[in-house]
């Protein structure tokens, strides 16, 4: 209900008089009574009590929590469920649950209390008994209807009234019972195939004799809803007895007992299934059929032809022969199907199921002509296909087989080029169809370079005609840009930049074949040609021709002029089209007509030819661009609002911008980019800034008098104006300007003097510009900066709070809601940051300082001064903030070196920060530097920590991150084999010591010996070993078991002396052997190489100590299960958005009390294994004993064969998470991170508050919780209680080319401010949808459905057509690393 959100969010629950509050904290008894009067008043409210309803909503929603649907106690269940079924009735129609997860978990429960009825003689009978008539009555379960999973309801709701029914039953029971299950079938849409199995089973005879009560319900259920559910159990009958497809269902067998019991309950269920079939169209004979068919496809077909609506029987009967065995009968079939949907539309309604089952046909060749068929019927009218046709052929883009996908893709394109661009059926026509723009775009991120090769021939040819007038030609390509969605976008940008890096790759090769030969000649000719290569269709074959068209370049110089013509930033489109056709023509031969050499060239011509943006080009752009802001251009008859369509149009000008530098060299150009920068438009703005700074290198020399004029502008923006366009402001005159050092130093000295904190919202902008400053220019202004540094920014700014914070419960808000002392603070911080990697050393030990400062901040939780000034939401953004700056920082080596381990692992507690938000966007920084290869390689284990997140994505997301990383560094490493010295850097398996050290620190890991607590090491050690395990990678199970060996030989660096520290560290690393050991079967080969572990974690190794002692409890063997690590097939799905938009959540919602049961990162983990019986393992025990014994007591250099073929173990359940209260987290601090030494290092003589935890009051603070969503560890000590966690999230956002990569990150920085109204305010979230496999769930279902209705002797789909994933790969990566990615992507 939509009130029903807005009266929630104060989360009070209000009680009926007498209730005292129902929680954990009660005894059972004490629960039950309290809960037997709120049965007593939900049973004595009605429908019309609205005022009730408002008061005891909170306590509806409070009674459908997993503490109460999880609750051990029958009788506790029992009144919730009696409650809940009240609750549906009061509120009916709408329930006051919107959530589709927790209805079906309510419904589920409600399910499991019905079982209650079995008992007759119970003493809770009544109850049982009301529970069933409420639920009846109210037909309760209508509301399932809507949701995804709501056959696995109703499955399971038939399931237990057939079980429960017995002869002690009355007939009202049996009344009930058949009023419930009627409603689902007569109201419900569908009933699937396991819903009519449920009934029909009972019918069976050996069913019927065992429970005739059971088919007593059968039976009148069956009759009363006769009229509802024959079409199903005829769909059934047809596709048994006619189809002979007897896998439709396990009943298959009974069929004719089936029939018998039907037809004596109701005759009427078997009208469709009695008749007699024609007897040709079901000759045993495949020509005979196929002769057949070829006439009746005239017949139907035929223009005047009535035959279908006339002999209704027959026509059907044809229709079954779609599914024919034979393949011929089933091709005829779908090239009838173009002339049929020409000839009679009427019939295109019956065509379009048949056509659907024949787009998964296992033949590739149906299923190519399927879409030639619908394609041929659109391009001749588009009302002849509805919606339904063309999504098939849009399903196909992802075919398995390359002919059917380009197919489709070319139809599609011909039909937007029709109906769209030249818009011949009208603007209804053109909007039906305008969803095919993007869906070609998404093929981008395909794997296979034949799709991305089509995809650009498309763009150039249908979607912006490159033929075009270039005026029309770019308006075509402005309003495609403008109403593109955002993953076409992205893919739009990615083709531009992919073209554009292999346009300076051709360069290259020609710069190089000028060169005078030698062998580092050859050797650079051919390293350019494997990089052409890998650009191309097929690169197997293609590299012999790439090395033949180097030869030819070297040998003929006319070709190789027009090709330097072509690839010259310069060349204009119509130059373009000259040098292709010249060089084509010079290439050809006509006693060859099918030359493989020049198809390659051809190819590479198509990817690097500018056949789009030229000078001319951007300058037809801009003036669009600037109709659109004078009003003169038509948006509106376009379909664009004005002021997207300008802000789309900057947008596409400053990608251009990076692709096409030189295209925009004109004073015309220039002079309307100055007058957008005079624009109210932030976004506009910002825009022509950043396009000034990519394309204005030149702008001095050649275009003086735009100058002038530029200067005032950009240093009144750097001063004036919003943070971001300040920034973008001082890289232009960075960019652009000589005397760089002039034009800065009077931008600084007046911002430097009119520093003030008395106004906090007129401090953003300067110390943005001074940050920027003194990364750009850190020598020009040395002194000043660390005089500002430390008197400012230190002393004045960050350790004073000036202005209360608010006081809420809330963890984050809106950036128009953080107060503009935070926000100062923050860009103080980043000035601090900006200037230490401007210096790039540290020299003066600011970086020391600096790095204490930061982790102050974060062990403070935000608050530095501790004086409890802070509002919440602050704190995060500071927590945030802080901790991104330590990522920054990491990525210079000089300040790398310096970070302490304490800092680093105090550091990484940020990916499990209390706020959702602060654990989304240190995420992304973190993967970012880290894709980057910026980052070391310790800051990939900090993933490990996402592996108890109670929010599912961010567990889905950090498990993405580490497949992405791991597969780059493996590829990185295939590609540059001379980087071998580097190799404990970048090898993906030495994440792993690095994983074994901060797990050994986890502030949550207090007691050695706690199961619990080793389980959740068990989790995080699983989460990233899944991965690395997935493929044996030169034999990489050994390596990784002999470092861990290693690792058990040592002593831990930061704490050798503290046997509790080692000890922990000898026990993370036996749940880690344990793991290799169950999860492989070569971990006992020898090792490819000696590990080297990482010095400053672990000690040497001493040669007179062998550890060969078990440190974990016996009770932990039962949790590592066998079995082989699944595969991660997550490759570019990091890059995709992650989930929908959440909605706004309540107080208890916000956060983020989500249960933590059966979480794992895969289903095949050890802690998701469930229900596994003991008898199980008790089975092997002794066997597996000896295995792990082996394993774990061998010195490291004893090496044993494993055995095969063990059984899996059970895995423990995982125990459900309530919604309880936890602890608040307590950060490690060391010595040096104290805000004294803070203080102390910058020269100030102030002293701080020491670091204490406040005890919050409950009513105004939210619940403490423990890292990952755990609850109190009851068994720790008082001493060593869990510290507090934190959580944050942020959208990602396409990277930068390398070359702008530093100055992309600043930009990216100001994003995590600036546009944070785009971050999710969603701490619990929906549960996201998983990437359809090429097609829905629901279309797979259907697909599978009807393919068994086929004669033929079932052929695998999944064998014969395995479509490619429907969902774009959004991909941030750079063109370079796509490339080094693509081998890998391919398999």
């Amino acid at each position: 209900m939509a009130h029903s959100k807005n009266r929630a969010t104060d989360g009070k629950i209000t009680y009926p008089p007498g209730v005292k509050e129902i929680s954990d904290k009660i005894s059972k008894e004490e629960m039950v009574r309290r809960l037997k009067m709120v049965v007593k008043t939900f049973m004595d409210m009605d429908q019309d009590s609205e005022e009730e309803k408002e008061l005891y909503l909170n306590l509806a929603l409070h009674l459908a929590s997993d503490f109460f649907l999880k609750h051990p106690d029958k009788d506790v269940r029992l009144l919730v469920a009696c409650c809940l079924a009240d609750i549906f009735r009061i509120y009916a129609p709408e329930a006051p649950y919107t959530s589709p997860d927790k209805l079906k978990d309510i419904f589920m429960f409600i399910t499991r209390q019905l079982k209650g009825l079995e008992d007759t003689k119970s003493a809770q009978f009544n109850r049982y008994f009301y529970l069933l008539e409420n639920i009846a009555w109210v037909k309760s379960y209508n509301i399932c209807f809507e949701l995804e999973d709501s056959n696995e309801i109703f499955t399971q709701l038939y399931r237990t009234l057939f079980q429960v029914i017995n002869n002690g039953h009355n007939q009202k029971v049996h009344m009930h019972m058949v009023d419930l299950m009627s409603s689902i079938v007569c109201e419900g849409d569908s009933v699937s195939q396991e819903l009519l199995d449920t009934v029909l089973v009972n019918l069976v005879p050996a069913h019927k004799n065992l429970n005739k009560q059971a088919y007593d319900l059968a039976k009148a259920l069956l009759k009363r809803t006769a009229q509802a559910i024959e079409p199903y159990i005829t769909n059934f009958f047809n596709q048994v007895l006619m189809l002979g497809k007897t896998s439709v269902s396990d009943l298959s067998e009974h069929v004719f007992d089936l029939i018998l019991e039907l037809y004596n309950i109701d005759s009427h269920l078997l009208l469709s299934v009695l008749p007699q079939l024609e007897f040709k169209l079901k000759s045993n004979d495949n020509d005979e059929r196929l002769q057949v068919v070829k006439l009746l496809a005239k017949m139907f077909g035929a223009k005047d032809s009535e035959l279908a609506s006339q002999n209704k029987p027959l026509w059907q009967c044809y229709l079954g022969r779609f599914n024919d065995i034979h393949v011929p009968v089933r091709l005829e079939c779908v090239k009838f199907a173009s002339h049929c949907l020409m000839n009679h539309p009427d019939l295109a309604k019956d065509l379009t199921e048949y056509l659907k089952v024949r787009s998964h046909d296992p033949e590739e060749a149906i299923r190519h002509d399927v879409i030639v068929s619908i394609v041929t019927a659109s391009k001749k009218d588009l009302s002849l296909v509805n919606d339904h046709l063309l999504n098939f052929v849009r399903e196909r883009t992802l075919d398995k087989r390359w002919r059917v996908r380009k197919e489709a893709m070319m139809g599609l394109a011909q039909i937007y080029k029709k109906y769209a661009l030249q818009a011949e059926a009208g603007k209804e026509a053109a909007k039906q169809i305008s969803w095919i723009k993007d869906k070609l775009l998404h093929i981008y991120y395909q794997n296979s370079i034949d799709d991305r090769l089509l995809v650009e021939r498309i763009f150039a040819q249908y979607l912006v005609p490159h033929n075009l007038e270039t005026t029309e030609r770019m308006k075509c390509l402005y309003y495609l840009y403008a109403t593109l969605d955002g993953n076409a976008v992205k893919a739009l940008n990615e083709m531009w930049k992919c073209q554009n890096m292999l346009r300076h790759h051709v360069k290259d090769l020609l710069d190089l074949i000028k060169q005078p030969k030698s062998d580092s000649y050859s050797k650079a000719v051919f390293s350019k040609v494997m990089v052409i290569t890998r650009n191309l269709p097929d690169p197997g074959k293609t590299q012999d021709f790439v090395k033949k068209l180097a030869q030819v370049l070297e040998e003929d110089e006319k070709i190789r002029k027009q090709l330097e013509t072509l690839v010259s930033p310069s060349c204009s489109c119509k130059q373009a089209e000259v040098c292709v056709k010249e060089i084509t023509k010079k290439l050809g031969s006509p006693k060859q007509p099918s030359n493989p050499f020049l198809e390659m060239v051809k190819f590479l011509l198509e990817r690097i030819a500018p056949v789009h943006i030229d000078t001319e080009s951007i300058s037809a752009l801009i003036k669009q661009v600037n109709k659109s802001i004078e009003g003169t251009a038509d948006d509106e008859d376009e379909g664009v609002p004005t002021e997207q369509a300008i802000r789309a149009g900057l947008e596409l000008l400053k990608v251009l911008s990076f692709t096409h530098p030189v295209s925009f060299h004109s004073a015309e150009t220039f002079e309307s980019l100055l007058g957008c920068l005079k624009m109210d438009d932030e976004k506009v703005a910002e825009a022509a800034l950043q396009i000034f700074k990519n394309t204005g290198s030149k702008l001095e020399e050649s275009f003086p008098h735009i100058k002038s004029v530029l200067l005032p502008v950009l240093q009144h923006k750097a001063k004036k104006c919003p943070p971001r366009q300040a920034k973008y402001a001082i890289h232009c005159i960075h960019a652009m300007f000589s005397n760089r050092d002039t034009h800065f130093a009077q931008i600084f000295e007046p911002l430097h003097k009119s520093l003030d904190t008395d106004n906090m919202e007129q401090l953003i902008t300067p110390l943005t510009t001074l940050g920027h400053l003194a990364m750009l220019a850190p020598e020009q202004f040395a002194a000043p900066l660390k005089s500002l540094v430390a008197n400012f920014i230190v002393k004045d700014l960050l350790m004073n709070d000036r202005i209360p914070g608010k006081k809420t419960t809330k963890l984050w808000v809106t950036d128009d809601e953080v107060s503009p002392e935070t926000l100062a603070k923050i860009q103080g911080l980043k000035l601090m940051v900006r200037w230490l990697l401007g210096v790039k050393n540290n020299q003066s030990k600011s970086g020391n300082s600096t790095l204490r400062m930061l982790t102050a901040i974060l062990s403070s939780d935000g608050d530095l001064t501790e004086q409890g000034k802070m509002g919440k939401p602050d704190m995060s953004r500071l927590r945030l903030a802080a901790g991104c700056a330590v990522l920054r920082l990491a990525q210079e080596p000089c300040y790398h070196e310096i970070i302490t381990l304490e800092q680093y692992q105090l550091c990484a507690l940020v990916i499990n920060d209390e706020c959702y938000q602060v654990r989304q966007a240190f995420a992304q920084k973190l993967q970012k530097g880290l894709c980057r290869l910026r980052l070391p390689l310790e800051y990939l284990a900090v993933f490990t920590l996402c592996a108890k997140d109670p929010v599912k994505e961010r567990r889905a997301h950090a498990r993405q991150c580490l497949v992405k990383n791991i597969n780059l560094r493996r590829e990185y490493l295939k590609q540059h084999a001379a980087v071998s010295e580097k190799l404990i850097s970048l090898l993906p398996e030495y994440v792993v010591p690095y994983a074994i050290h901060l797990l050994v620190h986890d502030p949550d890991y207090v007691k050695v010996q706690d199961i619990e607590q080793l389980k959740d090491i068990k989790e995080a050690l699983w989460f990233v070993l899944e991965i690395l395990m997935a493929k044996n990678e030169n034999n990489s199970h050994a390596f990784i078991r002999k470092m861990v060996e290693n690792i058990k030989q040592t002593k831990d660096g930061q704490c050798p002396d503290d046997p509790k520290i080692n000890e922990k560290l000898y026990t993370v690393c036996d749940v880690a052997m344990n793991i290799v050991i169950s999860k492989s079967t070569t971990y006992s080969l020898e090792s490819p190489k000696d590990p080297v572990l990482p010095a400053r974690y672990f000690t040497q190794p001493d040669k007179n100590f062998s550890n060969t002692k078990n440190y974990l409890p016996p009770e932990m063997k039962s949790f590592f299960t066998p079995g082989k690590p699944k595969a991660a097939n997550v490759l570019g799905a990091v890059n995709k958005p992650l989930s929908a938009t959440g909605k706004l959540q309540t107080k208890l919602s916000r956060m983020e009390t989500t249960s933590n049961a059966s979480s794992n990162s895969n289903p095949s983990s050890p802690g998701r294994s469930k229900g596994r019986l003991v008898s199980q393992i008790m089975s092997k025990v002794d066997y597996r004993n000896k295995v792990l014994h082996n394993a774990l007591y061998r010195s490291p250099s004893e090496t044993e064969k494993p055995s095969r073929g063990r059984k899996r173990g059970a895995a423990a359940n995982q125990d459900d998470k309530g919604l309880e209260s936890k602890p608040k987290r307590g950060r490690k601090k060391a010595a040096n991170t104290s805000t004294d030494d803070a203080k102390d290092q910058w020269g100030e003589d102030s002293s701080m508050v020491e670091a204490t935890l406040e005890t919050e009051d409950e009513q105004n603070s939210p619940p403490k919780r423990g890292r990952r969503g755990r609850p109190p560890k009851s068994a720790a000590s008082k001493d060593e209680t869990p510290s507090k966690g934190r959580r944050g999230r942020k959208k990602t956002a396409p990277p930068a080319d390398e070359e702008n990569e530093e100055e992309q990150e600043e930009e990216e920085d100001d994003e995590d401010d600036a546009g944070s109204e785009n971050m999710e305010v969603k701490p619990k979230g929906r549960r996201g949808r998983k990437p359809s496999g090429g097609r829905s769930r629901a279309a797979a279902k259907q697909e599978e459905e009807s393919e068994e209705e086929m004669d033929i002797a079932q052929q695998s789909e999944d064998e014969e057509d395995e479509s490619m994933d429907s969902s774009p790969k959004v991909s941030f990566l750079s063109p370079e690393t796509l490339i080094v990615m693509e081998n890998q992507v391919r398999r």
